[in-house]
This record gives structure tokens, C-alpha cells and sequence, in this order.
């Protein structure tokens, strides 16, 4: 007998998992697909001489008490179980530049933000108020960004161009170049990014600023862990190769590349909307639709040196250092030349767990464009579907790690005696894990000239068909977290949604 779900999600990154668990939590029968051997999308970790590595969660922002991410993770229940590192208050980033001495730091709390700052631009404190009540007003006018309220985006917010705004706060080159140095988080073309992008994700750090201990993937473990309490059935190795409509062009099956057939009432896709096209059939599409999609940039790739240290050989830090040879390079770093590379990185440390003075690790990540990878492009690997791609592959990995650990070296000189392995991922990586479109970080790039033709509504033409994920609206933990409470309000309806948070958010104020 066919067995039929109520809710089938393709892909199991952050955004299918809690769209997943909210339709679960309501008694639906829902059923998640992965194709890869490890849950959770930009949240999967692996393991490199008995340490845990993050391919994509370095920190999250918003989990204090109140907070919104503490909100939605307290309704999805994981709330309390994860194990979490508070950074550093006074400084979760330091943003550098070239040879300036001055380590610039970004400080948890609108107050100490500006506080912090002051102290290097004594006659920026008004403006750096300023900076900071625009974030938040543009941060409020989206939906669901406080949790409960707000329908609609003000087109105006969309429209605000972060470079324009950034100059307007602000004549002080230097201290431009500061508010936008974490701009990594979006892979920021700052001259044409739209200011809300920059809002929504340096809010959330400024509220507050966490590790997670042992890495993302207790995100994604927590939410399995739920989901199956709620009777889903998750399978991972279960790569969704066909989508299957009936007679009457209603979807209503998905198969798997080991021919296992799946039904349901509903689905979501939480894959790479390109892949969702290809497995739709372009001719199910509409032709405006299908041409927009495909005109989107992929926002740029990355490449990453992971570096296991000789115990108690490294200091550890409790914060990210983004660093940049010069400070002009803010605003469109992923435009890099190969010759300089890496003309700036984002760096991370993970204490040990028995000497939290010392780092055991050290992760450094820098922009790099899939053409350095594309003579491989034909290649594919994973832990489930190892193949080798070669020695050349090989060499040029190496030889990116070098010209990255020649780069740390000038701000910790002789790190490389504390080396004792290098591991690396390339925008391949990216692409066969993640399955992100020519291994692209967050999805695609969005324009203030033109917000809207990067947005898509979750609810698609084909009526049981629904978005979730990245590629469609903003990224991030938080990004992909609101983006899921608003496809399962296209399934459920916005007021049951709204109407379960608020009691939650009462609960929680009666508790106190």
C-alpha cells in the first residue's frame, strides 16, 4: 500500500527542517529527503583529527532572552539544549586593514557598539547613533523579523542602497570602511547591496553574539531529534532525481535515485531553485518566471583553510577578525585580483576544550570565484559518492592554503610552527555539499536598483508547491529561520502562525 504524507520537504537544510518541524508540531505527516550522508545544508560540520570544523555557521546573533532567534528556536523547541558561547561583549569582530595597527571592534549592544567605536572616532558618536537606530527601523519594517506583526515590506526600505547610505552617515572613510567590514556575511557587493541586507544581518550580531559549541550541526541534530519526536520520517542518501505530476498536472510524487516513489498533498522545496527548475521541467514554467530566475548572479564562493594546532602552541580569541590589505576593499572584496589573493579573510578560532586559553583550531575563509575551480567542474565529491579530482586539484589547494597561511602570518608571525595540519574545501566543496549553485555562499546577489527581481513569493504556480531556503529571500540562520515561518504560513494561513508564537511569546512573559 502507497503510504501518502501530508507535507513531503525536499532537502534538508536549515529552512526544510523548520518548516518540517512547525507543520509537524500541527499533526501533519511530513516526510524530509536528503541526498547527503550528514542533515542541514550551510550547517553540516565534519571532522578532522578528532576536531570539529563549521563548513558554514561560524556565529549566530539574536539568541539572548527576548531576542528573535531565541523566540523562533524557543517555538521549535531546541532553544534549551544548545550548547552556546557567549563572544566576546566589548568585541564579537575586529575589522582590520592592511598595515593599521588599529584592531577596530564591532561590541554587543547598541550602547557599547557605539561606545566601542568612539573611543577611534571621538567625533562619530551622533553618527554611529544614527547608524544604529536605521538599522533598526529598517530591520522592524520587515515581516516576522520581531516575530509576530508586520505583513509587508515598505518598498522604500528595498530601495535603500547601502553605499549611499553608509556615505551619508558618515564622511570618515575609515569608519566606513569599519561598519561595513563584516560585510563577508553577505559576500558584500556593498556598492549595490540593498542597506536592508546589510540591516538584517549585522542586527542580529549587535543584539547579541554566539558560538556554538562543537559546531552548527546541533542545529540541525536537535531539530531531527524533534521532528521524529512529531512521527516525521527523515531519510538521509535520498536524492530527489524526479518530480512526478498526474493526470491532471497536479505534483504528486517525488522518486529518488534509488527508484523509492514518495507521495504527498504538499511539498517544499528547500534545494537550489535552479535544481527545482530542472526537476520541474522548464516547460511547466512560466517563461517570465523561468528567465528572471536564470538572469539572477550567484552571490560569490569561497575558499576555506582549516588549521588543526600543536596543543597549547596558539592563543585562542573569543571573536572573528576580518581583514582587509586595504580599506577601499569593503566594498566589493569578492572582485578580487588572483595575483593579490587572498587580499582579505574572515578568521575564526575554536578553543580547546581542556586548556580554553589555548586554540586547538583556527578556520580562514576568503571569496573565491568558481572559474578557479572550473576545470573540475565535471568532477563531484562526497563522503557518500567519494571520487578523487586529482593531482592537479590537489596542488592548486595547496597552493591557496600557503598564500593564506603567508597572509595570517603577517598579523601572527610564525603561526606556521603551530601548525600541525591543513586541511582545506574549495567552491567544489560548497557546490557537491551544499548543492548551491556554482558553490555559492548565500545565494544570489540583490540589487537596490532592482530588490524585487531577486524576490519570490514561497507559494510557486504549481498550487502544491512551496519555497523555502537561501536561494529564495534572505540568507543566514536567522534569514532561512524567518524565511520557513513564512512558507509554512502560505500552508497553514498567517493568523495560526501569528497565533501560536503569541501564545508562545506569553507563555514565556508569564513564566518570567
Amino acid at each position: 500500500m502507497k503510504k501518502e504524507y501530508d507535507i513531503l520537504v525536499i532537502g534538508s537544510g536549515l529552512g526544510g527542517l523548520v518548516s518540517a518541524l512547525i507543520l509537524a508540531k500541527e499533526g501533519l505527516k511530513v516526510c524530509v529527503l536528503e541526498k547527503n550522508n550528514q542533515y542541514g545544508g550551510n550547517l553540516q560540520t565534519f571532522s578532522r583529527d578528532k576536531l570539529i570544523f563549521d563548513t558554514g555557521v561560524h556565529y549566530l546573533g539574536g539568541l539572548s532572552k527576548g531576542q528573535n532567534l531565541h523566540q523562533f528556536f524557543s517555538y521549535l523547541e531546541i532553544m534549551n539544549d544548545l550548547e552556546l558561547q557567549k563572544m566576546e561583549e566589548n568585541c564579537y569582530d575586529k575589522i582590520t586593514f592592511g598595515d593599521d595597527k588599529i584592531e577596530y571592534p564591532h561590541a554587543q549592544g547598541y550602547e557599547n557598539f557605539v561606545a566601542q567605536l568612539t573611543t577611534y572616532f571621538p567625533d562619530e558618536r551622533e553618527n554611529l547613533e544614527d547608524y544604529c537606530e536605521e538599522i533598526q527601523r529598517v530591520c522592524n519594517h520587515f515581516p516576522r523579523y520581531n516575530v509576530v506583526g508586520n505583513d509587508n515590506y515598505k518598498e522604500e526600505i528595498l530601495h535603500l542602497n547601502t553605499k549611499r547610505f553608509i556615505e551619508s552617515i558618515t564622511q570618515n572613510k575609515k569608519l566606513q570602511a569599519v561598519l561595513l567590514g563584516s560585510n563577508f556575511l553577505y559576500a558584500g557587493d556593498s556598492e549595490n547591496v540593498p542597506f536592508y541586507v546589510h540591516a538584517l544581518t549585522v542586527n542580529s550580531y549587535i543584539q547579541s553574539a554566539y558560538k556554538c559549541v562543537k559546531g552548527g550541526s546541533q542545529i540541525s541534530k536537535l531539530l531531527i531529534r524533534k521532528l521524529r519526536q512529531y512521527g516525521a520520517d527523515v531519510h538521509k542518501h535520498s536524492e530527489v532525481s524526479e518530480i512526478i505530476f498526474n493526470d491532471k498536472n497536479i505534483l504528486s510524487s517525488v522518486k529518488t535515485k534509488s527508484g523509492r516513489e514518495y507521495f504527498a498533498k504538499k511539498f517544499i522545496s528547500n534545494i537550489e531553485i535552479r535544481s527545482l527548475i530542472n526537476l520541474i521541467g522548464k516547460e511547466r514554467l512560466k517563461k517570465s518566471f523561468l528567465n528572471r530566475v536564470l538572469s539572477w548572479e550567484p552571490v560569490s564562493s569561497c575558499f576555506s583553510v582549516y588549521l588543526v594546532l600543536k596543543p597549547h602552541s596558539f592563543s585562542n580569541f573569543n571573536y572573528n577578525i576580518y581583514h582587509y590589505s586595504s580599506e577601499e576593499l569593503v566594498w566589493n572584496a569578492y572582485r578580487y585580483n588572483k595575483k593579490a589573493w587572498p587580499e582579505t579573510y574572515m578568521l575564526s578560532s575554536t578553543s580547546s576544550k581542556h586548556h580554553p586559553e589555548f586554540a586547538e583550531s583556527l578556520t580562514a575563509i576568503s571569496y573565491m570565484d568558481f572559474d578557479e575551480v572550473r576545470d573540475w567542474q565535471n568532477t563531484f565529491n562526497t563522503i557518500a559518492d567519494e571520487h578523487e579530482r586529482g593531482e592537479q586539484y590537489e596542488q592548486f589547494k595547496q597552493e591557496k592554503a600557503e598564500r593564506m597561511i603567508d597572509a595570517l602570518e603577517k598579523k601572527f608571525p610564525n603561526l606556521r610552527d603551530s601548525i600541525k595540519n591543513i586541511y582545506t574545501s574549495s567552491p567544489l566543496s560548497y557546490r557537491d555539499y551544499i548543492g548551491s549553485f556554482d558553490g555559492n555562499m548565500y545565494g544570489y546577489v540583490k540589487n537596490s536598483e532592482n530588490p524585487l527581481k531577486t524576490m519570490v513569493s514561497p507559494r510557486t504556480k504549481i498550487d502544491n508547491l512551496f519555497l523555502t531556503g537561501q536561494s529564495v529571500n534572505m540568507h543566514g540562520v536567522l534569514g532561512c529561520t524567518i524565511g520557513a515561518f513564512n512558507t509554512c504560513a502560505e500552508i497553514l494561513g498567517k493568523e495560526l502562525i501569528d497565533d501560536r508564537l503569541t501564545q508562545m511569546i506569553n507563555k514565556s512573559k508569564g513564566e518570567e
